[in-house]
């Protein structure tokens, strides 16, 4: 059984199609993260899932239901994370909790809610004084609170340091083991790849591709060598042909490669006239930053390397 279903899904704004004819479906207890430039469609999208704002054409369902004519039965069983939040910033976080708790009729327990979010320490301390993680933290606990059968994540870690990020998904990932359904918006494509059973990209309001984030990684461009150079090594030793993939401000040779063998001859070749012996070394597919690029037709940062 799908928990969504979008079928044909149009929303003008004037002349301006920002989804055009866009049709997929999410399964039951899927993770689903919808990746985009900004003005690709991501938001809108979302906000259509979620029932603010009604299609101009096509239809979604959500659970069954028309997210715009959902009841107060229907949003009972929806969690919500957007982009921001305004809360009462005197309250603590376990108020704050049993607040929005009370709106639903089969709330988890605030310890629960609490122990999946990595918030038991903090439950007395007020939300004006969180930092950003923590009050990001707070925002995923309100989303998951009412037990959902689908969360929507509109850009869920944006501004954070790595590890609230990093605490964050762990707090989506105790969820979706329990088999509720996550539709996600996000700018991170490791975020992307770390959470994601399947990836949507949208550009110019319409899918670019729908696949999981291993076969976007596989059929997204160029075989990619990496080696960073040792520390007796300078890029001034480096012959012109590969001192080009050395990343800026970096010791680490980025070749994209069409020619993997080639690639390597060459590397090879100027490593034995180093007396090196390209330690660390790693061949591998397009990292999917790489392929997410490639897909929306952005150049990468790193030219191809490429041999006749």
């Amino acid at each position: 059984m799908s928990a969504v279903t979008v079928d044909h899904l149009t929303k003008r704004y004037g002349d301006l199609a920002a989804v055009d004819d866009v049709s997929f479906e999410v399964p039951d207890g899927q993770t689903l993260a919808v990746l985009g430039p900004n003005g690709a469609g991501k938001t809108t999208t979302l906000e259509m899932l979620e029932g603010f704002v009604a299609p101009t054409a096509g239809t979604v369902r959500v659970l069954g239901a028309d997210p715009h004519r959902g009841d107060r039965a229907w949003r009972a069983r929806i969690g919500l994370v957007l982009q921001s939040t305004s809360l009462d910033a005197e309250l603590t976080v376990a108020d704050t909790l049993k607040l929005f708790a009370g709106l639903y009729p089969a709330s988890l327990q605030l310890s629960e809610v609490l122990e999946l979010v990595d918030l038991a320490d903090d439950a007395r301390t007020r939300v004006g004084v969180l930092s950003g993680g923590q009050r990001r933290r707070v925002d995923l606990a309100i989303g998951i609170v009412g037990r959902p059968d689908v969360l929507f994540l509109d850009e869920p870690t944006t501004g954070l340091d790595p590890e609230a990020r990093r605490r964050t998904w762990a707090g989506v990932e105790n969820l979706t083991s329990a088999g509720t359904t996550v539709v996600l918006t996000t700018h991170y494509i490791d975020e992307a790849d770390h959470l994601a059973d399947r990836v949507i990209v949208l550009a110019g309001g319409r899918i670019v591709a729908d696949t999981t984030p291993g076969e976007l990684r596989r059929r997204g461009g160029p075989s990619t060598i990496r080696y960073r150079l040792p520390d007796h090594t300078t890029p001034a030793d480096l012959p012109a042909g590969i001192a080009r993939h050395l990343e800026a401000k970096g010791r680490s040779l980025v070749i994209r490669s069409n020619d993997v063998a080639a690639s390597l001859r060459e590397l090879t070749s100027w490593a034995d006239r180093q007396h090196l012996d390209l330690a660390g070394l790693e061949v591998g597919p397009p990292s999917l930053e790489d392929a997410y690029l490639t897909t929306i037709g952005e150049p990468l940062t790193s030219e191809v390397h490429s041999h006749a």
